[in-house]
């Protein structure tokens, strides 16, 4: 009886999964550019989100942390469209999911912000 419960907590524990969710809400741009939105000369437009994902056997991987975050920031930004328009990406938001098993990990890394037209 002893060796079957051992036996079965050692299966469960194999098979269970677990994960831990980081949100970063600041930005991680090393280089960055500062808008002071003190005046009521702007509007929100709209939210968007990029994602990216990677997952890892045996340790074994695509891509590193910064680079999954740099894969979603870009997602988000083409999603936003600022090229040629006065819009910003504002309150930006780093989220990252992180699921293991023994053997296999997962990340998924979301990034979110506010887009603002400036009005003047």
């Amino acid at each position: 009886m002893k060796k079957t419960t051992i036996a079965i907590f050692i299966i469960i524990s194999f098979l269970s999964s677990c994960s831990i969710h980081n949100g970063l809400t600041y930005n991680t741009n090393e280089h960055t550019t500062e808008v002071v939105l003190s005046k009521k000369n702007f509007k929100i437009v709209s939210s968007v989100k990029g994602e990216a994902e990677a997952n890892y056997v045996f340790g074994i991987g695509a891509f590193t942390k910064k680079a999954l975050i740099e894969e979603a920031r870009t997602k988000m930004l083409e999603k936003a469209n600022l090229i040629g328009s006065s819009k910003a990406v504002i309150n930006e938001t780093v989220e990252l999911t992180h699921t293991f098993l023994p053997f296999y990990r997962k990340y998924n890394v979301t990034v979110s912000a506010y887009v603002i037209e400036f009005t003047e």
